[in-house]
């Protein structure tokens, strides 16, 4: 892949370990895997990013780098990769969620519809305890299915990345093959 053009959009992971912020977390942070861009470390992170960032709440990028840090992926692409949820995407992927966990705990389809949010255009304030209270009436149904909506999207992501890497590589080392015979 371009390396060399993701990595000026890279922060430098030594100005992050240095960060005052993040001293704390130094020894976390040292493994070369969170940093580097190989076909493993960058798949296992757009794995890490695609499960956590079906986690409700403002915890996703967190989530993201926290996983990146157990599994020993690359955490900025762990980190970004959760942003695919967003406020156009969360009410199809809290539905699909709703209905695949309907299917592990026994529940009918005609029940698959989650309840209505009715926050009522109130104060701000009360938005996110209305939210709280909503994704609580979902229920073990929605956590089931989030989890293994997560759990899909992360496999498919860390495949469908391996898969367009070694393609990648491959029309390379073609293009390479094509351009050394043609100047012999």
């Amino acid at each position: 892949m371009p390396r060399k053009h993701f990595r000026k959009y890279l922060p430098d992971h030594q100005a992050i370990r240095d960060h005052r912020h993040l001293r704390l977390f130094q020894p976390l942070l040292r493994h070369p895997n969170l940093w580097h861009l190989n076909r493993h470390s960058v798949a296992g992170g757009v794995a890490a990013g695609l499960f956590a960032g079906l986690i409700p709440g403002p915890l996703q990028m967190l989530s993201g780098a926290i996983l990146a840090i157990v599994f020993r992926v690359n955490l900025p692409v762990a980190v970004v990769t959760t942003l695919y949820t967003n406020p156009f995407t969360w009410g199809p992927l809290i539905v699909a969620a709703y209905a695949l966990g309907s299917l592990f705990t026994g529940e009918t389809m005609a029940h698959a519809i989650p309840p209505e949010f009715d926050w009522g255009g109130g104060h701000w304030l009360n938005y996110l305890p209305e939210l709280w209270a909503w994704f609580k009436e979902l229920g073990l149904t929605y956590v089931i299915g989030s989890l293994a909506l997560g759990l899909i999207f992360a496999a498919l992501g860390y495949a469908l990345v391996q898969a367009a890497w070694r393609l990648y590589i491959l029309a390379y080392l073609r293009r390479r093959k094509r351009r050394t015979q043609a100047s012999i």
